[in-house]
């Protein structure tokens, strides 16, 4: 793999309210491992002086985690930008929705976007698809990346792997290239 020197790091909601304990009603999540591969991904996009965005969800909705005010609307540790980061507010699951995301990037010269955070069925592959309809090269790191079980349209529960699996095989090809943080951060290095 090769990645442009404008190829920018977007993390996503990768924030205390991803520990509420209602994502995991109906089972355990996916990569439990995924917050520590995005801090490797932060320290060598930091150490490479490359460009980064860490997009943080300020919900508006009453019962959710991710309401400003609270602790789970802080970032998790392995995500928590450094001074002179910029951080990218968002109130949808779409991290280019109403943000200014895209006219950062354009104005930065960006044309490649290397994705990772939460939730691979949600955030991640809203922004994605936005991402790629625009036109960006995206590359999702899909160790990363992480989601939750969930219930199909026919009421079948699917567990974190499977909804994980199929939210990537949604973006593959067409919106992104799925790859591993081994390939990106040898592409880094």
């Amino acid at each position: 793999m090769r990645l442009p020197a404008d190829a920018t790091l977007l993390v996503i909601d990768l924030q205390h309210a991803i520990d509420a304990p209602y994502w995991t009603k109906d089972g355990p999540r996916n990569n439990p491992d995924a917050e520590a591969v995005a801090g490797r991904l932060l320290a060598a996009w930091r150490a490479a002086k490359r460009p980064l965005i860490i997009v943080r969800h300020d919900s508006r909705e009453a019962q959710s985690a991710f309401r400003p005010g609270q602790r789970g609307n802080d970032f998790k540790p392995e995500a928590r930008p450094l001074p002179g980061e910029t951080v990218v507010a968002k109130q949808t699951t779409n991290a280019f929705i109403n943000t200014g995301l895209e006219q950062l990037l354009r104005d930065a010269g960006c044309t490649t976007l290397v994705v990772c955070g939460v939730s691979t069925s949600n955030s991640v592959e809203s922004t994605v698809r936005m991402a790629g309809d625009l036109g960006f090269t995206v590359h999702v790191v899909e160790d990363a990346c992480f989601t939750f079980p969930k219930h199909d349209w026919a009421g079948t529960l699917r567990s974190a792997e499977e909804v994980h699996a199929m939210a990537l095989a949604n973006l593959s090809g067409e919106f992104a290239t799925i790859t591993t943080s081994a390939t990106v951060l040898a592409a880094v290095r």
